[in-house]
């Protein structure tokens, strides 16, 4: 018998929720979010520190109760579904606790005895697979204590690899990794994303997120302020317009009057959404109103432009 949650078991989506809600005392940290994440997806989950992001997944997974709505994962519901599903699942929150005396290859011999599901002779080239796949096999002798916090990140996404899996979940997958590293997991995820897994990301690296992800969610003050593909998201945050010239005030009016939105004064110029409006037509009004233009440019906004209009701050690093 299936156990999806009614309205959130669309045979299309990897991850979906209605009303998530988690609250600690009188305040919600998570409250009322749905999620959509098609399957196939590479699913990148923003927010700064304290938005709810870990919340969510630790529920999204089972670890954590809500106090309201319901979630599935690849149509079944959590926590009801959890032993006919998580299988399927891979995660990486905040990272499994590896024994230090012990190598990679035996910390990953030892998760993988613990999960009733897995086939034990399989159990060493499964391991050897992971291990290769995140660039630690040559690395296969040294004891965990002496891994850098880079390789302790790899041996834990590894431990997420050590079964096929249809959806995987990484809350920071990148934390601590240097640049190399970073580009590493990044090709990771898109190996996988190519091979049909759904990948859902939590992430504070806004370059790293827009190379690889599909879709975006973000989160403020616990609630999912904007999601859908990424060209949706993005396309939700106005292009902005600008012109360098000497005759700012002018350029200002005529921009106003025309129905440029937000018209300022910038350092050489002036700038403003154009809300439509075609760039000729401003340029010609400029013109044609006497102002000298030196430079008009529209640009759309970069991925933490959008992250600062939607939630108000800076992107948290630590988070």
């Amino acid at each position: 018998m299936r156990t999806s949650a009614p309205g959130t078991n669309r045979p299309d989506l990897a991850i979906a929720s209605r009303g998530l809600t988690k609250r600690f005392g009188g305040k919600a940290a998570v409250d009322a979010v749905d999620l959509v994440v098609p399957r196939g997806s590479v699913y990148g989950f923003l927010g700064p520190n304290g938005s709810g992001k870990t919340t969510t997944i630790r529920m999204l997974l089972g670890l954590v109760r809500p106090s309201a709505g319901t979630s599935s994962l690849l149509g079944e519901r959590i926590p009801q579904g959890g032993q006919i599903v998580l299988p399927r699942v891979g995660s990486l929150v905040e990272g499994p606790a590896f024994h230090p005396y012990l190598s990679g290859p035996a910390n990953l011999q030892r998760l993988d005895a613990a999960d009733l599901t897995a086939d034990p002779r399989t159990a060493r080239q499964r391991i050897d697979a992971a291990l290769d796949r995140v660039g630690l096999l040559a690395a296969a002798g040294k004891r965990y204590r002496a891994y850098s916090l880079g390789m302790r990140q790899r041996l834990a996404i590894a431990a997420a690899l050590l079964r096929p899996r249809e959806l995987l979940v990484l809350d920071e997958p990148t934390n601590g990794l240097d640049p190399q590293g970073t580009r590493e997991v990044r090709h990771l995820v898109a190996s996988l994303a190519s091979d049909g897994t759904t990948v859902f990301v939590s992430s504070h690296l806004l370059s790293e997120v827009e190379q690889m992800c599909t879709h975006l969610g973000v989160m403020r003050d616990g609630r999912l302020v904007a999601q859908g593909s990424a060209s949706e998201v993005r396309g939700g945050a106005a292009p902005t317009a600008r012109v360098l010239t000497e005759q700012p005030t002018v350029a200002a009016e005529i921009m106003s009057q025309l129905g440029l939105s937000g018209v300022e004064a910038v350092p050489g110029g002036v700038r403003g959404a154009p809300d439509g409006i075609a760039p000729e037509k401003i340029v010609a009004s400029l013109v044609e109103g006497g102002v000298g233009v030196k430079e008009f440019t529209v640009t759309s906004p970069s991925l933490e432009d959008l992250f600062l209009s939607l939630t108000g701050e800076g992107f948290d690093v630590s988070d």
